[in-house]
């Protein structure tokens, strides 16, 4: 097991190239509105919140379609009991043939740790789940979330820190997310018939409500004028910041801290459940960091 020290000395030196200098994030009316429960979801100062009580959860959804580059939000997870809950923060196509990239936090009892499940669908099939435990209390204070996007790959990070990457195997003869635009997503909502511990924890509704909050909304992605036109962003002529080898592909620090995060904190990856995939499904057998 890596120490936790050279963990940290590792996070000083966070890829100066795919991260660039820091810029302060939207307005959450700029980038977003609410998608349901509108009463449900609070404007309050530079903080935007969802609730959840026993009448409606509640969501939000960006205001435009992007094909590729990163979104981050800021989010501070439901405190105290938050057993039953479930609050996603994902990009996603629309349609049965969609695709879509999810972080899901799954709430747990009061000081058992949160249970971050991320999964990826393309072309409608996601069965793609893996879960790990976070490294710090998720509910006291604020962090980033984000999910970068290019042709080569899909990467799931947290404060900066990869804990998922997903590459694009199509010379491997297996499909990858990159011709449908996505939206930009999050919700609240009740789901103790699978969250915590399989469904045995249901949710304390006494405790209620369940807020999750938000802030320094962040979308540097390539917007497309409509979902049928895809052109702006897609086509070969273009060349984006997150097209280039060094952002699209993990530094040498980064796939040390994947790989330290896999080792550490990874509590469950579909690409090893023989039960339910006897046989080994393809992408697990190219996949790096396995």
């Amino acid at each position: 097991m890596v120490g936790m020290g050279w963990f940290m000395c590792m996070m000083t030196m966070v890829c100066v190239v795919s991260c660039g200098e820091a810029a302060p994030g939207a307005k959450f009316e700029e980038l977003y509105r609410s998608s349901w429960a509108m009463d449900h979801c609070v404007n309050d100062g530079e903080v935007t919140k969802l609730k959840l009580d026993n009448s409606s959860g509640a969501g939000f959804e960006s205001r435009s379609k992007y094909l590729f580059g990163k979104v981050s939000i800021q989010i501070k997870l439901v405190e105290g009991d938050s057993a039953g809950t479930v609050t996603a923060f994902y990009m996603s196509s629309e349609g049965s043939n969609h695709n879509e990239f999810d972080f899901e936090f799954l709430g747990n009892t009061t000081g058992e740790p949160y249970i971050v499940q991320t999964n990826v669908y393309v072309n409608g099939v996601g069965n793609r789940e893996q879960r790990l435990n976070l490294w710090f209390d998720p509910t006291t204070e604020f962090h980033t979330y984000s999910i970068l996007w290019s042709k080569r790959s899909v990467v799931f990070m947290v404060d900066e820190t990869p804990i998922r990457v997903h590459n694009n195997l199509e010379d491997k003869g297996i499909p990858f997310a990159k011709d449908q635009a996505m939206g930009v997503y999050s919700s609240i909502w009740n789901a103790d018939d699978w969250a915590t511990q399989g469904g045995l924890v249901k949710t304390d509704w006494s405790h209620a409500p369940f807020i999750a909050s938000y802030k320094d909304f962040k979308i540097d992605a390539c917007e497309v004028p409509t979902t049928a036109d895809l052109s702006k962003c897609s086509g070969e002529e273009q060349r984006f910041w997150w097209d280039e080898p060094t952002v699209s592909e993990l530094s040498l620090h980064q796939n040390h801290q994947l790989i330290w995060v896999r080792a550490n904190h990874m509590i469950y990856d579909y690409c090893f459940d023989a039960a339910r995939f006897p046989v080994t499904p393809l992408e697990c057998q190219h996949h790096r960091h396995l």
